[in-house]
């Protein structure tokens, strides 16, 4: 029997997954880190917090599992997306705290690269619109607002890298290295997809795209496949001489954890924004209704596939700010309960970074309409759940556009999939079923069985798919006068946040 560990670090906290050769999982170890907003706009983490909640998960969850490091087959690394950290190559110190993918500080800079052709100026190339979501402006950004880290770039001293970048060069020795290798400074597609510095077609770092943001090729990590070889973690630690063999971002990875292998296939992940995307095989799909292309995974020795997806700033962060900022709620869990079975006529849209797909207004900010004094905390914790389905709704209706086909089921993972209630209103307002695993952490288990699917733990992906079984289903049961009534209002409120 062999065993994969999977670190996934999130927006929010850090776990570490260890799975058996069925898949399943058999401990956890997890920890939240700081948000921190200084500004604003500004969602800042701390780099070395977020390192030292790895190495305490890896432990707990070895800890718990009781399983000896050297039945540890391979290690798979998902992480949250563009979120930017540059370091000091020498001391292993950040510069700065990373600039989290939420931040929006760089709407400025985003509008004087997109120029006079627009935000789509380097769609064809990245895949990406210009605007405060990709990592290449928050690293434009720190060279030129930190002092002497742009002169230090240009000396080779500072590294760049996403979150997965930065864990892997600290996993495999960080700035003391280790006496059987250097530490790693790689990234793969998947990451380097969301930087607007990497050629989608080639997969290689642009030097055109690195001019035009000033920024010196030499701190960029190489490009790697998702599925091949990482190195190995450092000899001191948990988990001393495993290889790691997968790098995925976290959307991605669901993708793989739900075994959307095919084209066509498709997936919504409900974390603290919602990303859903939808398979195309091995050629880049471009949207024409403000939807991303994106890499999707490759496997080593394999093209590349690629994927459409609907990125929305907020959707468990909605639930977030509920309790901890207006303490409407004591936690996440109890918004179910506490909802109404209908909103009151309130609608939220939590435009908190902007409205991201399909819409890109990055100037938007969030609002609440419709207050009585009939409303309450019911009906404003139902709008939440509410606003949760429509601008996954919104992204699916601009999918189904550009895929030129219904999309008849949809797959669902994340932690606010436990909420049956939030599941049945997506349910009604798509009007298609919803299907839940009975796995939700899909973005673990993703990382789990690329590692060991790269290593040699299993076979094959139609092995990777016996793994997955569904735990439940919703089909649409609200009037369709309702839903057209929610979606028109919906949209109405949308308009309030321009």
């Amino acid at each position: 029997m062999g065993y994969i560990a999977a670190i996934d670090q999130g927006t929010t906290s850090t776990r570490c997954i260890i799975y058996d050769q069925e898949g399943k999982q058999l401990a956890l170890g997890q920890y939240e880190h700081q948000q921190i907003m200084p500004h604003q706009g500004w969602v800042e983490h701390d780099p070395i917090e977020i390192w030292d909640n790895v190495r305490r998960a890896v432990g707990t969850a070895l800890a718990d599992s009781d399983i000896p490091r050297d039945q540890i087959h391979a290690l798979g690394l998902t992480n949250q997306r563009e979120t930017t950290v540059v370091w000091d190559r020498s001391t292993g110190k950040p510069v700065y705290n990373a600039i989290v993918w939420q931040d929006t500080r760089t709407n400025e800079i985003c509008r004087e690269l997109a120029g006079e052709e627009g935000p789509d100026r380097w769609r064809e190339k990245t895949g990406l619109r210009i605007n405060s979501y990709p990592s290449g402006p928050k690293l434009k950004w720190i060279l030129d607002n930190v002092a002497g880290v742009r002169e230090k770039a240009e000396r080779g001293e500072v590294l760049f890298g996403t979150i997965d970048t930065w864990l892997l060069w600290n996993l495999t020795g960080g700035a003391a290295g280790d006496q059987h290798q250097e530490a790693v400074h790689a990234t793969d597609p998947t990451n380097a997809s969301r930087t607007l510095l990497m050629d989608l077609h080639t997969l290689k770092w642009d030097e055109e795209l690195c001019e035009a943001m000033g920024i010196p090729m030499a701190m960029l990590p190489e490009i790697r496949p998702s599925l091949g070889k990482f190195g190995t973690v450092r000899q001191r630690g948990s988990l001393a001489g495993v290889p790691i063999t997968a790098i995925l971002g976290d959307q991605q990875s669901a993708m793989f954890g739900q075994c959307c292998f095919k084209e066509g296939e498709a997936k919504n992940t409900y974390g603290t924004g919602l990303f859903m995307l939808l398979n195309t095989g091995t050629t880049p799909k471009w949207s024409e209704h403000g939807l991303i292309t994106t890499v999707c995974y490759q496997i080593e020795g394999e093209e590349p596939v690629y994927a459409l997806e609907g990125s929305v700033s907020m959707g468990g962060a909605l639930v977030q700010w509920l309790r901890d900022n207006l303490g409407l709620i004591p936690d996440a869990p109890s918004i179910e309960e506490i909802a109404a079975d209908n909103n009151g006529g309130v609608y939220i849209v939590p435009a908190f970074s902007g409205l991201f797909a399909p819409r890109w207004q990055p100037d938007a900010r969030g609002v609440i309409v419709g207050l009585t004094r009939f409303a309450d905390k019911t009906h404003i914790c139902r709008a939440a759940l509410e606003a949760t389905a429509l601008q996954t709704r919104e992204v699916v209706e601009a999918m189904a556009k550009d895929a030129g086909r219904v999309i008849t089921e949809l797959r669902v993972d994340g932690g606010m999939t436990n909420n049956n209630t939030l599941m049945q209103i997506q349910a009604d307002v798509l009007g298609t079923e919803v299907v839940r695993p009975k796995n939700i952490e899909t973005t673990a288990s993703g990382a789990a069985y690329a590692a060991g699917l790269a290593s040699g733990l299993w076979d094959s992906m139609a092995e990777l798919r016996r793994h997955t079984d569904i735990d439940q289903r919703w089909s649409p049961q609200m009037d369709n006068s309702e839903v057209t009534r929610l979606w028109q209002e919906w949209n109405k409120a949308v308009e309030r946040t321009l």
